[in-house]
């Protein structure tokens, strides 16, 4: 699973990317991306500041419609009949939303819950689907004291919750992974922590925490474990945060975890800092009946 990569109809910056990759070695025959609400244009003044057609009135921050969408690229079948897209479900409809006082009307009318999406993707593996639950929630930071993409991004995780809890109709089983970004660190950093703390301790799913190679874990009484960081913004920024996850469902037996981030030294430093704030997250998972290969 991909962020921040820009959506077309046909899918052809999309499969030019897969096409790139197959040259490296690795080939992934299934594409499959939907619509963002990112760039999504609404015809109202989401932010409040009396202008209207900017990105900040977009369902999502977007500066034109398809702007730094989801894409996922697989080995097996992607079951693209069976895909459920939560991402037209409005902010006001999700079961106990936090949203802003005093949200107009037709704001709450209008807005989605979704920055970009909420989709739940089947892939056909060993004969059964193992299914993808794919996000990517807003920052928590950026707004005013209503701490409207504080409320928004606590929603887009809790909404997982939701949805396994059968609110929005039967959910499966067995076999799925919460993947993406939830934008929110459990301990470090702005944002409505206990959302991303329920997430993490829900007991249907199960946290591999990937570790950077040649880091350890946190002293005792350190706010948080450094070695589990999956993004680094510069000063002034946050600087290092967990804030990417991939959470298998208890059933499925996990081999190894981590995150790719070479240390300093390391030929690849440059172009992985170059390429994304962002660092891969990687999970293996034993499922009966497939070649033993990372997916």
């Amino acid at each position: 699973m991909l962020q921040g990569v820009d959506w077309d109809l046909n899918l052809r910056a999309l499969t030019a990317l897969r096409d790139v990759i197959a040259t490296a070695g690795r080939r992934y025959d299934h594409i499959f991306a939907l619509r963002p609400n990112s760039g999504m244009a609404t015809g109202l003044d989401l932010d409040g500041d009396g202008r209207l057609g900017e990105p900040e009135d977009a369902q999502g921050f977007g500066r034109f419609a398809g702007a730094r969408g989801m894409a996922i690229l697989s080995r097996f079948p992607v079951e693209a009949g069976a895909v459920h897209d939560f991402s037209a479900l409005l902010w006001a409809d999700l079961p106990g939303a936090i949203l802003p006082a005093g949200m107009a009307d037709e704001v709450r009318a209008a807005q989605r819950l979704s920055r970009v999406g909420h989709w739940v993707v089947p892939v056909r593996v060993a004969g059964a689907d193992l299914h993808l639950l794919v996000f990517h929630a807003t920052p928590p930071v950026f707004d005013g004291p209503g701490d409207r993409n504080g409320r928004r991004n606590h929603d887009e995780i809790i909404f997982w919750r939701r949805y396994l809890d059968g609110v929005f109709g039967p959910p499966p089983n067995a076999r799925f992974v919460v993947v993406g970004d939830a934008n929110l660190d459990p301990v470090d950093s702005d944002g409505r922590k206990p959302a991303i703390r329920a997430l993490l301790a829900d007991r249907r799913l199960q946290d591999p925490a990937p570790r950077r190679p040649g880091r350890v874990p946190a002293e005792p009484g350190q706010s948080g474990d450094p070695a589990l960081d999956t993004a680094a913004w510069p000063a002034p920024g946050p600087g290092n945060l967990r804030v990417s996850y991939v959470l298998p469902s208890v059933d499925l037996k996990v081999m190894d975890a981590g995150v790719f981030w070479p240390p300093a030294g390391d030929p690849r430093t440059a172009a992985v800092a170059a390429a994304s704030r962002h660092r891969l997250v990687w999970v293996d998972i034993a499922v009966a009946g497939t070649t033993g290969r990372r997916p």
